[in-house]
This record gives C-alpha cells, sequence and structure tokens, in this order.
C-alpha cells in the first residue's frame, strides 16, 4: 500500500469508525510518511536558540540541541561544514542556525541538519569570547613564567670575501646588525660582487 494515498484525518466526532475500511499502516510506513511531509514543509528554516549538549562525534560530524525556554530539537552539523561555520558549537552559547528540518526513522524523532550557524548579536561572540579567555586562563597559558621572548631579525647572509675581493660560499659572512625598517627602500652602495659582509661592496646605506 502507498501511504501516499493513505487518508489520515479520522472522523469529525473524534470517535474512531470500528468499520473504517483504511488498512492499518505499518510503523514504518507511518515514520517515513512523516520524513517526507517535514522535508517538504521544512526544507528550508531558521532558528533562533541557545547551544547545549554539544558532541564531538570521533567521525567529525557535531552533535547539538538547541533549545529556548519552552522547546528544543536536536541538531547535526556534518563534518564538511563544521570548518565552515562562522562560530563553533559551544554550550551555552547563543546562535541562529539555517537548515532543513527532517527525521530518523528508527526513533520517530526530528532533527535539524545545521548549514550555516551564527552567533545571535554582538554579546553572544563577546560571550564567548569571555568564556574561551577564562579557559585559557585556568589553563595557566597567561602566565609570565609562560611567556618566551620574540625571535631577533636575523642580519647573516651573503659569503666572506677572499683577498682577491671574490666572494667564497662556503664561509657564511659573519652577522650584521638587524635593521629597523621605517618602510623607506634601503639604498645599496658599492659595485661588489658579494651579498654583503663589512669589507665588501654591498652594504646596505641608510
Amino acid at each position: 500500500m502507498s501511504d501516499e494515498s493513505y487518508v489520515f484525518e479520522g472522523p469529525a466526532g473524534g470517535v474512531p469508525d470500528p468499520h473504517d475500511n483504511n488498512p492499518p499502516l505499518s510503523i514504518s510506513e507511518l515514520s517515513f510518511a512523516l520524513k517526507r511531509t517535514l522535508e517538504e514543509r521544512f526544507g528550508h528554516v531558521r532558528l533562533r536558540g541557545e547551544i547545549s549538549k554539544v558532541n564531538r562525534h570521533a567521525s567529525g560530524h557535531v552533535y547539538l540541541t538547541l533549545k529556548d525556554d519552552r522547546s528544543s530539537i536536536d541538531g547535526v552539523v556534518w563534518k564538511g561544514v563544521v570548518r565552515g561555520l562562522q562560530v563553533q558549537p559551544e554550550t551555552g552559547l547563543e546562535v541562529i542556525v539555517t537548515g532543513k528540518i527532517t527525521s530518523y526513522p528508527a526513533r520517530s524523532s526530528y532533527q535539524i541538519v545545521i548549514d550555516s550557524m551564527e552567533p545571535a548579536g554582538a554579546g553572544a561572540l563577546l560571550a564567548q569570547l569571555e568564556r574561551l579567555k577564562a579557559k585559557l586562563h585556568g589553563e595557566g597559558l597567561f602566565e609570565p613564567g609562560r611567556k618566551r621572548p620574540i625571535p631577533g631579525v636575523s642580519g647573516g647572509g651573503g659569503g666572506d670575501h677572499q683577498p682577491d675581493g671574490r666572494c667564497d660560499p662556503r664561509h657564511p659572512a659573519p652577522d650584521r646588525r638587524a635593521l629597523a625598517l621605517s618602510g623607506h627602500r634601503l639604498a645599496l652602495r658599492g659595485s661588489g660582487r658579494c651579498g654583503g659582509g663589512p669589507g665588501g661592496g654591498g652594504g646596505a646605506g641608510l
């Protein structure tokens, strides 16, 4: 029997007709009929809610629940979509999501398949940043002892000059002091053939 031809509406009075000649549906027939109805009616929806119960599966998919003060709906973000989200799913974050409603016939439950996610206003994004900051503080990542000096700029380059004026790349030239560049182009002096080093003609002048 095709479930498209099945009449779901009962008698107007709400009392089942004992002589109803509609054949009974199987559970699977009803579940898949509801699935098609949901997907056709809610093929594109935009929801606002608070995230809870975030579960990042080993497969890379993210399962979560969206809720407001009265209701909740399960949701899934497929692996290929997760990286492209404006914000990453996090418990307590208020978001606006776009996706489609579908059902899982094996449990007769429905969910939203999320295609995009954005913070529900600047306040939601600021709250997420504050939670991240608190988490990093708790891990001790802002402790002074964990700071590392910024590496200096190496001024080495070129080869050492030989007595006859030639450049021998087998012997690196001594490091030159780091130059603080203010955005101006350096003027090159001399016509030496080596890339730098004291005594050569390839030094840089400010």
